[in-house]
C-alpha cells in the first residue's frame, strides 16, 4: 500500500517543480525573468549586495506582491535553485520602500 502512496507523492513533486520551472521561464508575479535577475543579487546566498540597485526597487514596484507572498513558504524551494535567499527576497520590497500585503 505504500508504493502508491509514494508514487503519487513523487508525481506532486513533479508537478510542483515542473510548474515553477515554467513560470520561472515565463516571468513571475508580474516580473520577467530579466526583471527578476535584477534583483538577485540583493538576495543572493552567498555575498548579497547591502541594497537593492534601483532597477529592482523599479521592478519590483510594478510587481505583484500579493503574489510574491506565495513564494514565502513551500513554494519557494525553487528559490533555491537560483541562488535566493528567500528570507532576503522578501525584504526587499521594504528596502525599496514598498509595503508588503498585510497578510504576507
Amino acid at each position: 500500500m505504500a508504493k502508491p502512496q509514494a508514487l503519487a507523492a513523487s508525481l506532486v513533486l513533479v508537478l510542483v517543480v515542473s510548474l515553477a520551472a515554467i513560470e520561472a521561464a515565463h516571468g513571475i508575479c508580474g516580473l520577467s525573468n530579466g526583471e527578476f535577475k535584477l534583483c538577485q543579487p540583493a538576495a543572493a546566498v552567498n555575498n548579497p549586495t547591502a541594497s537593492p540597485s534601483s532597477e529592482c526597487c523599479a521592478a519590483l514596484g510594478k510587481a505583484n506582491l500579493s503574489c510574491i507572498c506565495r513564494y514565502k513558504g513551500v513554494a519557494g524551494v525553487w528559490l533555491r535553485m537560483y541562488h535566493i535567499d528567500a528570507n532576503r527576497a522578501m525584504a526587499l520590497p521594504g528596502k525599496c520602500g514598498l509595503t508588503m500585503p498585510s497578510n504576507c
